[in-house]
């Protein structure tokens, strides 16, 4: 079942970061960049975010996160993630085709770690097209992604 996520209590954002953190350390682990932002997060930093989260649960388990901020008809992913207990379950694509029905939404923008591959396919799959790398540092690019609805 997919519900939205009150970030702003602290059991909800701690909640969210024990998902986060183990699924932002596969993807340090895939891209060869150990100091992802992400990995920085506290339950403090994800309240404040401004970011309006939604969750994947089986019962009461929390297992994957969607959180965005929309704007002007531009809906921005700001983290898909999933407990890597869950990975290939398809809950990634179920969070992204429950936000996509969203009202008032033209386009959905994501960036990811360039050489996060699953991430880079899911996204091609899931009808986005790349639209920019951006180089952060020597040790990290990202690349930007579109879809237009």
């Amino acid at each position: 079942m997919i519900k939205e996520i009150n970030i702003k209590d602290r059991k909800a954002a701690e909640q969210v970061l024990s998902v986060q953190l183990p699924a932002y350390k596969i993807e340090a682990e895939i891209i060869g960049y150990p100091d992802l932002p992400p990995l920085k997060d506290t339950a403090n930093t994800l309240q404040i975010t401004g970011e309006t989260f939604f969750g994947y649960f089986t019962g009461k388990k929390l297992c994957g996160v969607i959180s965005f901020k929309q704007e002007k008809g531009v809906l921005d992913i700001h983290r898909l993630i999933v407990h890597p207990e869950f990975f290939r379950m398809g809950i990634a694509q179920e969070l992204l085709n429950y936000i996509e029905r969203r009202p008032m939404i033209e386009k959905m923008v994501v960036t990811t770690g360039s050489k996060n591959t699953p991430a880079v396919a899911f996204y091609l799959k899931s009808g986005f097209r790349e639209v920019e790398k951006i180089k952060i540092n020597d040790s990290l690019t990202i690349t930007a992604f579109e879809k237009l609805l």
